[in-house]
Formats: C-alpha cells, sequence, structure tokens
C-alpha cells in the first residue's frame, strides 16, 4: 500500500486559494477515482473537488471552513500499489540542498549562483529596506508618492497571505492627509492638539431585531462592490428604447425556436447582440485599468449577473459573444443561467469578463444604477418592457400609439470612459434594439 496526497487543484486564473465548505466522506471511508470528496468555495464560485485516484481517506489535513492554497495538501489517500505505480503528483519546488544530493555531479559553483540568483529576486522584489513583498505596480506607486518604510507597515494588506494589493495602496494613498516629512529633518517639537480619528457610532439593536450573519458569498459581494465604489468614478447615462419590433419578433419566434431547439428563447440574448455589435464600433469600451495603463482585451466576454434562489448574486461569463449566432447566445445564457441556480458552474465560467449586462426588469423595475464589476469599465442594466402610448413620425404626420418602452442605464469607470464614449456607445446599443430587423433569422 502506499499513500498518495490529494492536492487542491487549480481553480482558473487569479484563484489562489479556497475555503473547504464540506467532506463528502470521513476519514476511513473508501473512495472511488474521479469520485468527488469534498466541497469548495472560491472567491468565484462553488465547486467539488474529485479524486483522480481510488484508496481510503486516512487523513484529512484541512477541516470545513479552513482555508488551502492552490496545490497544497488537503486529504491523504491510502492506495493500492506501491510509489512507482502512482500517477505523478505535482511536488513542491525543491531546494537547492536536495538538487545537489539528488544529482551527485553538478557543480558546486552552479547551486551557489542558483541560490544567489533566487536570492536576488526575492530581494529585488522587496521595498528598500523593508521585509514586505510588494508587487513591482505596488511598488511603484510606493516609490512615486514617497510612502515610507514605516508607512507601508501601517498599511494592512488584503491581498494572499496579507499581502498589500493596488487597491490597498491606493487607498492609503487617498486617505493620506500629507506625505511624510523626510526622517533627516530635525523638527522642533510643536504641541499639537490630537484629532480623534472618525468612529462610527455603535449601532443600536431594538428588542425584537434580528441580527443575520452575512454568509461568504454576501460578504464577498459586499468587498467587491465597495472595493469597485473606491476604485473608479461612477457615471451612469439613461436612455428610453422603443423595443416593439424586438417583442414582435421574439413572440414570432419563441415557440418555434423552442420546438427545435427545446430551449426557451428570452430577451437576453437580444441584448447581448446589440452590446456586442456596440463593443466592436466603440472597443474602448472592453478595456481594464491597471495602473497608468489601459488594457484593450482583444476578446468580448460578456458577463451576465444572475440572482440565486438565496438571494445572493454572480456573474457568469458568455465567453467570446461576438463568435455566436443568437441561436447560440440563447443557448450558452440558458446553460449558464441553470449552472448558475443549481450550483453547477466551474471557476472558469465566472471568470475572464470583459463587459457585462444586469436585468433589472426581471424584477419589475424601471431602471437602475448598476456599479461596475472590476476590473471592467462599463455595465449595462436594461429595465423592465412596459407598454405605453409614445410619438410616432409618419409621412402623414405625428401619431400616438402604444409601444413596448424600455430604460436603459449605462455605468460608467470616468477614469477612463468620458461622457462622450459611455454615451454613444449606449446611443448604439439603443439604435440596435429600436431598429431590429423583423426579418432576422435564428
Amino acid at each position: 500500500m502506499a499513500e498518495y496526497k490529494l492536492l487542491l487543484p487549480s481553480m482558473g486564473e487569479g484563484v489562489m486559494e479556497a475555503t473547504i465548505i464540506s467532506w463528502l466522506y470521513n476519514e476511513g471511508d473508501t473512495v472511488k477515482e474521479d469520485e468527488s470528496v469534498v466541497e469548495i468555495a472560491t472567491d468565484k464560485v462553488d465547486s467539488d473537488v474529485p479524486t483522480p485516484v481510488s484508496g481510503k481517506i486516512i487523513k484529512i489535513l484541512k477541516q470545513k471552513d479552513e482555508v488551502a492554497k492552490i496545490g497544497e495538501a488537503i486529504a491523504i489517500l491510502e492506495v493500492a500499489g506501491t510509489e512507482d505505480g502512482l500517477a505523478a503528483q505535482p511536488q513542491e519546488p525543491k531546494s537547492a540542498e536536495e538538487v545537489q544530493t539528488e544529482i551527485p555531479n553538478v557543480d558546486p559553483d552552479v547551486v551557489k549562483g542558483l541560490e544567489e540568483a533566487m536570492e536576488s529576486s526575492k530581494t529585488a522584489t522587496s521595498f528598500d529596506g523593508s521585509d514586505l513583498y510588494l508587487s513591482p505596480l505596488v511598488k511603484s506607486i510606493a516609490q512615486s508618492e514617497k510612502i515610507s518604510d514605516n508607512e507601508l507597515q501601517s498599511i494592512k494588506g488584503s491581498g494572499l497571505e496579507g499581502r498589500i494589493t493596488k487597491e490597498d495602496i491606493l487607498a492609503f494613498v487617498s486617505n493620506r492627509t500629507a506625505p511624510a516629512a523626510p526622517q533627516a529633518a530635525a523638527v522642533a517639537p510643536v504641541a499639537v492638539a490630537a484629532t480623534p480619528a472618525p468612529v462610527s457610532a455603535p449601532l443600536k439593536v431594538g428588542a425584537g431585531d434580528e441580527i443575520i450573519q452575512m454568509d461568504r458569498v454576501r460578504k464577498i459581494i459586499a468587498d467587491a462592490m465597495v472595493k469597485s465604489k473606491h476604485t473608479a468614478p461612477h457615471v451612469t447615462s439613461f436612455i428610453e428604447t422603443d423595443v416593439t419590433n424586438v417583442v414582435k419578433w421574439r413572440t414570432k419566434h419563441k415557440d418555434l425556436f423552442e420546438k427545435r431547439e427545446g430551449e426557451k428563447l428570452t430577451y437576453m440574448p437580444i441584448f447581448v447582440k446589440a452590446i456586442v455589435k456596440a463593443i466592436q464600433d466603440f472597443p474602448m469600451i472592453n478595456v481594464s485599468v491597471d495602473g497608468d495603463k489601459i488594457i484593450k482585451k482583444k476578446n468580448i466576454n460578456i458577463g451576465m449577473a444572475t440572482a440565486l434562489p438565496d438571494g445572493n448574486l454572480i456573474v457568469p461569463v458568455i465567453k467570446n459573444a461576438d463568435q455566436l449566432s443568437l441561436s447560440g447566445l440563447a443557448k450558452a445564457i440558458n446553460d449558464l443561467s441553470h449552472r448558475a441556480r443549481n450550483k453547477k458552474l466551474r471557476p472558469e465560467d465566472t471568470q475572464g469578463a470583459t463587459y457585462t449586462i444586469s436585468n433589472v426588469g426581471g424584477f419589475g423595475n424601471l431602471m437602475g444604477t448598476p456599479i461596475i464589476p472590476q476590473p471592467q469599465v462599463a455595465i449595462l442594466a436594461v429595465g423592465a418592457i412596459v407598454k405605453k402610448p409614445a410619438v410616432l413620425e409618419t409621412k402623414d404626420g405625428d401619431v400616438i400609439a402604444i409601444r413596448n418602452l424600455m430604460f436603459m442605464s449605462h455605468s460608467y469607470d470616468h477614469r477612463v470612459v468620458d461622457g462622450s464614449l459611455g454615451g454613444m456607445f449606449l446611443k448604439h446599443v439603443h439604435d440596435y434594439l429600436q431598429n431590429w430587423d423583423l426579418d432576422t433569422e435564428i
């Protein structure tokens, strides 16, 4: 018999750790290859982890609610056969001494050179005289803002292992009243009345009030919304669109489409198609911001805000939406919506969005002011479709007719999207929907 370490697999780009939700088996239980053994949660999505081998769980290393890093062992299995018969497992990086032991003919000077190179690479990422490890972007901001080592030590990092993120240091800079005085300058002490930091008044809980602890997903949503508001100056533009042609077209095709494809035809594929066309007209909406750099995205991946049965929200992503037909969009949207509501999304299903749409009309709302999902720079909210009297221009003069009207709200990051770009983009989405061709094929 041999032991096999069950490692936490990669959960997709940008995901570095996961929380154990529950074990589906106990120590001593036997599991089969490809069988799900543990439920985990990341800041993106909940999912199961299968075991790549069959065996008996002899030790659970990470308990419920504990956090494990990608590649870290979470359990040990006893499997049949010898070590040589096991599938290869990812191993932790070996030290220089281990490499030299395993390869006795290696030149000691080469090992020493490797050690010096590794040490210098670590030193290069640290701030001058500090034991903090900073990314090049954070270090650049710290240097340009003349943030001292003592000030860096005071910043509470929200990143992995408490590391300081770009958002952390930008928040520190925005709250900083004045740059630190040069340490070499001697200044005579001056008596100054201390100004106490503002403290929120404790919230009073009245008799009969119920205290509800936020669940993990709600905490993630709350943090993301606050961070987005701190990061991006939001501007929202509104427009009312006559979608009568869209309503007529869908009414004409929905039954035939469901009979042919076994899928429901909603309005969402039409909205996404209009957004994709407008992005192709204005590609600078399809960007992200990194410091003072604008990253123009090649792919058009549309995030779709989806309400969950528990009241929380998740945003699955339609990848390469510009390459899908209306039929393909309908199938992709239905699939993602179904799996989102049944907690069957994979980590990659919620990653890589470059623009997002939110359907507040599904709750009967006329319009909303959506918050931008970082690191995107814009989001569109569509409201309820309502029949209203409207003025139509005809060759015989103006007439009043009953039309299907819908409000759209476009929130955008004013750091990189000005009113002209944000407004013209919204107008193009409006035009594509209002002038929808009734002969469009699906």
